[in-house]
């Protein structure tokens, strides 16, 4: 396993700051390890009066040189701070950069909304997996940020400024909220909902997570059956507990409800607002994963630090060696288009993948020379050409191609399909030491996959990007047609991938541009 690379992220939102340290191992092994909150409500004065107050900025330096010291304390060396929608309108908020700054040697990111809300995105794909929500809802203190979804891209999204502590100091509405101040909010956001969600959105029985604190509260005052293993909040029970929920004051929920003051105190108006927006979107729960921009954060950081940085260039030697393989490739009769083709998915798959595998560079030419002659046994025989192939890459006068790397090669030849695994006795894998052994076992992994992307030989399959969470991968992958088969091989070919990594892969289709 690789040293761990340990990383932060701060979250200075509208109602409170707050930081998450991790230790990464990878882009898919990301382990928390601490977590601390500062109730400063940077929304309160803002949102009246558009900017930060001295107070404000003496207690936002005071929070943000304790997390830098929290942060040496763990030996963070990458982190990313950012502040959300009260800095965003704050009119000092350049000023109040530069104070965290100076106080802290932090520096802070004000980010935009459409930021904002791919982090949160980005967090709960990752949670969820190959189940991708049809809607992604984050109620906040300033915004309310919703994501409605197809295929895990998005189809329609909208920033509402119905945030809890926007709506609780602009309508005053610090304790008990009478009937008619409840209607009031419950028209604010549904006015502004359909100003700005327009078409309307139908989901029905679609699934619908809710990030934010008031969300995950309100779904210990309303809960739901699991769904995907996930705590939910069932709305129409929030509706039948909202009348308790707004006559009692601040002092009352806290006792009622176990929470803190500064969650108790805008937990009324949280509850109009999501079950203002469930009727709007006509959903019947939200699924609730306890992520949100934090985590998001955490994995762009991971994802960044086992990344490779600089682009691959190959020395004179590894340009010869592909010049010759191709060169081989092309007397034995191979099918150029097919295995360019898988040559490219190839590269495309150890170039996203690089945060997974952590396989030095030179074995990417390795894997391209694999590519160019995964087919070419079908000159001695279509039974077993793999077997061919392996004895033609050994044997074969390919210039560039010594000893070690050519086993290797040969391994690939003979591994690039399920009809074969690794074994001591075989004629290339037998001459490798251990550590080389892996390394053919983890190419063969992604140039199966790659050639299963062509499965159907009609280059389809264009683009790939990869996203990772903890345990899996996914493959968003862009082609031209129906890509299907292609899929669907790909699919039954990862095994070896996923046995290598520990990870199960999954894949999902976009149609390219």
């Amino acid at each position: 396993m690789p040293e761990p690379v340990h990383i932060a992220a701060i979250d200075a939102g509208s109602n409170a700051l707050r930081l998450s340290v991790a230790r990464a191992y990878s882009a898919l092994d990301i382990e928390p390890v601490h977590e601390e909150r500062y109730p400063l409500r940077l929304g309160e004065g803002v949102f009246l009066r558009h900017r930060f107050s001295e107070e404000v900025f003496k207690k936002a330096a005071k929070a943000f040189r304790h997390f830098r010291e929290v942060m040496d304390e763990f030996g963070v060396t990458r982190y990313r701070a950012v502040a959300t929608s009260a800095t965003r309108e704050a009119q000092n908020r350049k000023a109040f950069v530069r104070t965290i700054k100076k106080k802290s040697g932090i520096a802070l990111e004000v980010i935009s909304a459409a930021e904002e809300s791919r982090l949160g995105r980005e967090a709960v794909l990752a949670a969820c997996g190959p189940g991708a929500p049809r809607c992604i809802v984050d109620l906040g203190g300033g915004s309310l940020e919703i994501s409605i979804l197809r295929d895990h891209a998005v189809e329609q999204a909208a920033q509402i400024p119905v945030g809890t502590v926007r709506l609780l100091t602009t309508l005053n509405l610090p304790g008990v909220i009478r009937p008619v101040q409840g209607e009031q909010v419950r028209r604010y956001v549904r006015a502004l909902l359909e100003s700005k969600l327009v078409p309307r959105p139908n989901l029905g029985e679609s699934m619908a997570v809710a990030l934010g604190g008031n969300a995950e509260s309100l779904a210990n005052v309303a809960p739901g059956p699991r769904h995907q293993g996930l705590p939910t909040m069932e709305l129409s029970l929030l509706r039948a507990r909202l009348p308790d929920i707004l006559r009692r004051d601040v002092r009352a929920r806290m006792k009622a409800y176990a929470v803190r003051r500064d969650r108790a105190d805008v937990m009324g108006i949280a509850a109009i607002t999501l079950i203002t927006l469930g009727r709007y979107l006509n959903l019947r729960t939200f699924a609730i994963p306890s992520v949100g921009v934090r985590e998001g954060v955490l994995q762009d950081i991971a994802r960044d630090a086992f990344s490779r940085k600089e682009p691959h260039r190959y020395n004179a030697a590894a340009r010869q060696l592909i010049v010759g393989t191709r060169s081989f490739a092309r007397r034995l009769g191979y099918d150029p288009q097919h295995a360019e083709h898988v040559r490219e998915l190839s590269i495309l798959l150890f170039d996203q993948l690089q945060a997974v595998h952590h396989l030095p560079a030179q074995s990417r030419v390795l894997l391209e020379a694999g590519a160019l002659l995964h087919d070419t046994g079908h000159m001695i025989g279509h039974r077993g050409h793999h077997k061919h192939g392996e004895y033609l890459a050994l044997n074969g006068d390919i210039p560039g191609l010594e000893r070690r790397d050519r086993a290797i090669v040969a391994g690939l030849v003979r591994y690039h399909n399920r009809k074969s695994e690794p074994a001591a006795h075989h004629a290339a894998y037998s001459t490798l030491n251990n550590a080389d052994r892996r390394i053919t076992r983890r190419l063969a992994g992604i140039l199966r996959i790659a050639e299963a992307l062509d499965h159907s030989h009609r280059q389809h399959v264009l683009k790939l990007r990869a996203s990772f969470q903890r345990g899996a991968v996914g493959l968003q992958v862009s082609a031209r047609g129906d890509a299907a088969e292609d899929l669907r091989d790909a699919n039954r070919s990862a095994e070896l991938f996923e046995k290598e990594f520990h990870v199960r892969i999954y894949f999902r289709q976009s149609q390219a541009g």
